[in-house]
């Protein structure tokens, strides 16, 4: 279920087929004060990413734009049509298939030329246009290239139709966006059955509103972290009972597109208990054979959950040679929240930002992005650049669904909590020859924090990135399961322990991998290579530890009673100061 405090509802005007249809018209509420910043902690200070003129994207266009509005006043522009056909565009994407030799000949091509539109520069006939391919069963629209649809008003909370067929909009240098004094709305909605086709576009500027309840970052990740659960006065948050499995009906219940991966370990006896008390209305009427509650069948999003781009269950999307930017979200997702299926390629997704999780996408389905860009976005409880899933806050967590990054970029982002880069909570996240870094976060995590879930690094590079407290370049929390191979753990920092890998309550394996050149540099801080706590198991096969510091020894790996780290023979553990390691076999101090 989403966070969000004002409402279950997607937002949609098209609603799943067992909840109630709900309008609502956003008007009369009061702006927001602007994006948070973070507070200066443990030498971290705030960034300032307020939107410059001259600095937008590294796709930015420089073309000279057109201008209209909806309100009136509409600016004929180009009707040129792009006649490019994308690689990208593979109609039969599975969701971790790379489709990008696929080749459009045929019918297909014949069929989408018979039902291109051309729509001009003027943001009432782009709203007609998405309106009448709805009602015939989907279509193509050319926008004006050069042309800013600038968005004035909304229909339940969205800018344009909710998208409801196949339909694709593609431009070239061309705009959608909200008008900055308008009332709070999305840009784009996909509803359940759409399928949303973005190429050449640039969404900005949407915007939802902030929920008036105040979240607290370090009580919300209370039940995930041992440093935070010391200090935050939280009983109920996790209690020391053991953990029980997951009941059978709900494991059976969740679908393939929600969980690719069953996970080994069990999660907590509360957490369990919280899932079945809080289920989602969409959920009240399906029962399983057997099972005397309700269960959750997906996801649902919540009112203001994706600012530039919402993707709801059953709906999909491609955003493709795209940029989604200034986008604002009260909840979930400032650029994107999925909650179907939705690829982004060759995609900049920067200067975005969520109140709750995901400032840049947050991800509760099936994601993949290819060679894109996540860059300079702003989470406040967690995720600054992607979120898989969200802890509890006010109501139910999200569990995170599946999410492959391949060829990509995830730099910049920061968050008051967890997971300054990525964050996966209750899901799977696969990082694919991508690159993490320059990532912050305030509590745990500067370049990647998972919780209850699944990480595979393959290829991967994590550096400089920094975390406050624990794992400046990665935390591997609560009963997770994470695979380091052929990767780089390069010059992170953190401010107590763990500078390149903390792992706690949780099983990690490093394989033909390097962790190097780390610091924990907090007064306490130990452990600048790896911390392991207790109960956890740290597995190193042919992995070089080298050149990381801490405060106090040892700055290669801190194994704590308890715990288990193994060293294969073909590893290496040297030249860590001030020592190599402690409560480690085969390690020489």
């Amino acid at each position: 279920m989403s966070n969000d405090v004002t409402s279950t509802d997607g937002g949609a005007s098209t609603a799943p087929p067992t909840r109630r249809r709900r309008a609502l018209w956003v008007a009369g509420v009061a702006g927001l004060t602007g994006v948070v910043g973070l507070a200066a902690l443990g030498g971290v200070a705030a960034r300032d990413d307020k939107p410059k003129s001259d600095q937008v994207s590294d796709a930015q266009p420089s073309t000279n734009r057109q201008s209209v509005s909806d309100a009136g006043g509409a600016d004929e522009g180009a009707k040129e049509a792009d006649a490019r056909d994308d690689e990208w565009s593979g109609d039969g994407w599975s969701g971790f298939d790379d489709q990008s030799g696929k080749d459009d000949k045929g019918g297909d091509k014949n069929d989408e030329k018979d039902r291109t539109k051309q729509v001009p520069c003027d943001t009432d006939k782009l709203i007609q246009a998405i309106t009448f391919a709805n009602n015939e069963d989907g279509g193509v629209l050319e926008l004006a290239k050069g042309c800013t649809y600038t968005l004035t008003r909304n229909q339940d909370g969205n800018g344009l139709p909710v998208i409801t067929q196949p339909i694709t909009l593609k431009g070239e240098h061309t705009t959608i966006g909200r008008e900055a004094t308008a009332d709070y709305f999305r840009i784009l909605n996909v509803g359940p059955g759409g399928h949303l086709t973005l190429k050449g576009l640039s969404v900005r500027g949407g915007q939802t509103l902030q929920s008036s309840m105040a979240a607290d970052p370090a009580t919300v990740w209370a039940p995930y972290s041992t440093q935070v659960r010391s200090t935050v006065a939280d009983p109920a948050a996790k209690p020391a009972a053991t953990k029980a499995a997951k009941p059978a009906a709900t494991t059976a219940a969740k679908p393939a597109a929600a969980k690719a991966v069953a996970k080994p370990t069990a999660k907590p006896a509360a957490k369990a208990t919280a899932k079945a008390a809080a289920a989602k209305p969409i959920a009240a009427e399906a029962k399983p054979a057997g099972a005397g509650t309700a269960v959750p069948l997906v996801e649902q999003p919540g009112f203001t959950d994706g600012a530039g781009v919402l993707v709801q269950p059953g709906g999909r999307a491609e955003i493709l040679d795209s940029e989604l930017l200034y986008n604002q979200s009260g909840g979930n997702g400032g650029g994107l929240a999925n909650f179907g299926s939705t690829r982004l390629s060759k995609t900049t997704v920067a200067h975005n930002t969520a109140f709750f999780f995901g400032g840049g996408i947050f991800n509760a389905g099936v994601l993949q992005v290819d060679e894109s860009k996540v860059k300079d976005n702003t989470g406040i409880i967690g995720g600054g650049g992607i979120a898989n899933g969200a802890a509890r806050i006010f109501t139910d967590s999200v569990d995170g669904g599946s999410v492959w990054v391949y060829k990509s970029e995830i730099t910049d982002n920061e968050t008051l909590g967890f997971g300054g880069g990525v964050l996966d909570v209750g899901g799977t996240t696969t990082l694919h020859q991508t690159t993490v870094s320059d990532n912050t976060a305030v509590l745990d995590g500067g370049g990647v924090a998972v919780a209850d879930s699944q990480l595979t690094l393959k290829d991967a590079t994590v550096v400089k990135n920094t975390a406050a407290r624990d794992g400046g370049g990665l935390a591997v929390t609560s009963d997770s399961v994470a695979t380091v191979e052929n990767s780089r753990i390069k010059d992170n920092t953190a401010g107590f322990s763990g500078g390149g890998l903390f792992n706690d309550d949780s099983v990690t394996t490093l394989r033909d991998s390097e962790v190097v050149g780390n610091r924990a540099v907090g007064p306490f801080g130990r452990g600048g290579g790896i911390v392991n706590g207790e109960g956890s198991q740290v597995t190193l096969h042919r992995t070089k530890v080298a050149h990381n510091f801490s405060t106090l020894p040892p700055g290669g790996i801190f194994n704590s009673i308890g715990g288990t780290v193994t060293l294969d023979d073909e590893s290496a553990v040297t030249a860590n100061r001030p020592t190599n390691c402690f409560n480690v076999a085969d390690c020489f101090a």
